[in-house]
């Protein structure tokens, strides 16, 4: 039986570097379009071999911005795929992200000839307000034209990004983009605190951003999720909401250890119980695989207890949480830790599984640090 594996291609492209973003990311220039497209080329020969008695179950194409590589830059990634005869699932996720800005009807009918099947839009607000704040390039009503046009041209799985704890962002403005969202044609959402990078424009300018307090920041999140009920969606991660039957098969792979390749710079990979990244500089990515060398940078070989232990704090982010018969993989510390947990109010169990209480969902960071 063949071992299902997921693929993703790092788009490093950006017109402008969001303030909040820690992404590596690289302006739009043509001459970089080229490197890269060489690149990965070079790369995919590279790994190729791995892929031989494989199954690609999902495609992701992540950055940065990868609706500025398409459609000749992505369709040359997915020629290449099916050109080296590796096996894709018949039911094979093929996402792309991208800024609503870019989407036009023409863009919009390529993507969805040459095969991608999902989108993933960087919308983080519809109130206006919160996107300026962003230093977003749309408006709110482009991001829902964008939703509606990729809708009416055939994609029938749009995910979404929201954002909350933006600075001087009011329960007003977030539970309007909230209602908004009731109407539009999406089957996923993605949904974010704003969290404060190093080496973010924000953060240089942290002490001059007016964040909601805690208990503000609760509030926006439980709005969230009653609006989500209230839609009949299904809440499978703790930051994952979608309706029946369009839960994100690639970044499911991501909670369940599913093996997965990175291509691109900075792009990660994780294959037979190691981690590992690649240069997170495209000249220094482009000049190893140009001389045949691995571009990796980092790599980190997982051993017991600390991989079961990474793997059981990772699969707790799905609600349903994890198998009883997972207790029996894991070293005597750890299952303290479990009972411990569980005495605080953080774990639930049932006759099958283990999973977080809704205090957990709350404090998952807390948890995961006890576990790990």
């Amino acid at each position: 039986m063949k071992t299902s594996i997921s693929l993703y291609f790092h788009i490093p492209f950006c017109t402008k570097k969001c303030p909040y973003c820690h992404f590596y990311v690289i302006p739009n220039q043509q001459s970089f379009h080229a490197l890269l497209d060489e690149s990965f080329a070079k790369e995919w020969d590279l790994y190729l071999p791995l892929l031989e008695d494989k199954i690609i179950t999902s495609i992701y194409f992540g950055g940065g911005t990868p609706s500025l590589f398409a459609p000749s830059g992505i369709k040359n990634i997915l020629e290449r795929i099916k050109k080296s005869q590796i096996e894709l699932a018949s039911s094979c996720e093929i996402t792309l992200e991208a800024n609503p800005e870019e989407l036009e009807i023409s863009l919009l009918h390529q993507l969805l000839e040459m095969g991608i099947n999902r989108l993933s839009l960087g919308i983080q607000s519809l109130d206006d307000r919160s996107l300026q704040t962003l230093e977003r390039t749309h408006s709110a009503k482009k991001a829902e034209l964008a939703i509606f046009n990729a809708n009416q041209t055939g994609f029938k799985n749009i995910s979404i990004d929201l954002m909350y704890d933006i600075p001087d962002q009011t329960k007003a403005s977030w539970d309007y983009t909230l209602s908004r969202i009731r109407s539009l044609p999406i089957q996923h959402l993605s949904l974010y605190n704003l969290t404060i990078e190093p080496h973010t424009s924000f953060f240089k300018r942290k002490n001059e951003l007016q964040l909601p307090k805690p208990e503000e920041s609760i509030q926006y999140l439980f709005s969230a999720i009653q609006t989500m009920k209230e839609m009949q969606w299904k809440r499978y991660e703790i930051s994952a909401f979608c309706q029946e039957g369009y839960a994100s098969h690639h970044n499911l792979g991501y909670w369940t250890y599913r093996p997965f390749l990175g291509f691109g710079p900075s792009a990660f990979s994780f294959w037979d119980n190691e981690r590992y990244q690649n240069v997170a500089n495209i000249q220094r990515y482009a000049k190893a695989l140009k001389e045949k060398k691995s571009p990796v940078s980092f790599r980190e070989k997982l051993t017991f207890p600390q991989n079961i232990k990474e793997e059981l704090a990772v699969r707790l982010r799905l609600l349903d949480g994890i198998d009883l018969n997972f207790l029996s993989l894991l070293p005597k510390d750890t299952l303290n830790a479990m009972e411990n947990l569980s005495n605080l109010g953080f774990l639930c169990k049932n006759n099958s599984r283990i999973y977080l209480s809704e205090k957990g969902l709350l404090f998952y960071d807390t948890v995961a640090s006890e576990i790990i």
